[in-house]
């Protein structure tokens, strides 16, 4: 199985360098739909609703501080990834990628998986529960 950051660095080699925030979104998308259409995870790594929207914690220890991230940040093989997997991270790529960072994240709050693991948390509070691949699943196979 790819790891989060095999899949951080594949869409960095398509995309170019772009805000943390923004890679964060898009690896999301990649993992949300990925299982929905294949109906098993991109990666293991845990996603979590954060107050900006979701978030891969073991991404995020790489990132952290740092505004823009390139290719090379994360130490992230792409040939590691099948082409299948690819080709559903292009298929993320090309309906998300053109995205601005708040455009995304302001669609991530207004989607169920998001929502319902940040019940009970103001907007704007910090939170860590989990995102699940059941609650993505649900959601995103749905639409």
């Amino acid at each position: 199985m790819a790891t989060v950051f095999d899949v951080a660095e594949y869409i960095l080699e398509k995309k170019g360098p772009m805000t943390a925030m923004k890679l964060q979104k898009l690896v999301y998308y990649s993992q949300a739909w990925h299982a929905t259409w294949e109906e098993k995870p991109l990666f293991d790594s845990r996603i979590e609703a954060w107050a900006n929207g979701p978030v891969v914690p073991d991404l995020y220890s790489r990132h952290r501080g740092a505004f823009l991230v390139g290719t090379g940040n994360f130490r992230g093989n792409s040939d590691a990834l099948t082409q299948n997997e690819k080709e559903s991270i292009d298929r993320v790529i090309e309906y998300y990628g053109d995205k601005n960072p708040q455009w995304l994240s302001d669609l991530t709050h207004l989607e169920d998986p998001w929502i319902l693991a940040r019940k009970g948390l103001d907007e704007r509070e910090a939170g860590s529960r989990e995102i699940t691949l059941d609650t993505m699943l649900e959601y995103y196979s749905g639409l």
